[in-house]
């Protein structure tokens, strides 16, 4: 099956990472949290958020950018405010990484001044500076799986009281 790989670089608040989370099992995307991080992994909102999804999880810690980058290799996307490119133009191929940086502040320019063919954006109203950070990683894991339609997801749903064929 192919894979996703979510990169959450020093990520700051817990309930992000927690939804961030629980999207990632949801989608069996794979989860990647670069230190430092903003709070404990023990914290009790991370793991409210995540709800009881803890265990579909596949998450790795690094302890740093530059740990991340020796450990990992593959076709990283950059996912910031700042890039040139909509997140649907770019074409995503299996084992790919979708980086998203730290809440109050993106992924830092220097990062992104190395490789401007994979900075994307998700559009928005220009007087909106960014939209909340496990918004945009459902967005973008969501457009992936789209450009590979679905596999190995459920794409169907079933009604608790009643029967879809019943009513044909």
């Amino acid at each position: 099956m192919a894979k996703i790989n979510i990169v959450m670089v020093e990520p700051e608040i817990p309930q992000n990472t927690g939804n961030v989370a629980r999207t990632c099992a949801a989608t069996g995307a794979r989860l990647h949290l670069v230190r430092p991080m903003g709070f404990a992994i023990d914290n009790k909102k991370l793991k409210r958020a995540g709800l009881d999804y803890w265990q579909y999880l596949d998450i790795t810690y690094y302890d740093g950018l530059d740990d991340f980058f020796a450990k990992t290799e593959g076709a990283y996307f950059y996912f910031t405010t700042k890039g040139r490119k909509t997140h649907s133009e770019a074409e995503y191929p299996d084992n790919c990484y979708l980086l998203f940086g730290k809440e109050t502040k993106g992924l830092p320019e220097e990062l992104l001044i190395r490789h401007p063919e994979r900075c994307v954006r998700i559009p928005m109203a220009g007087e909106i500076r960014s939209l909340n950070l496990s918004n945009s990683v459902a967005i973008a894991v969501y457009e992936v799986l789209r450009q590979w339609n679905y596999p190995a997801l459920q794409n169907f749903g079933q009604l608790h009281n009643y029967r879809w064929e019943d009513c044909l």
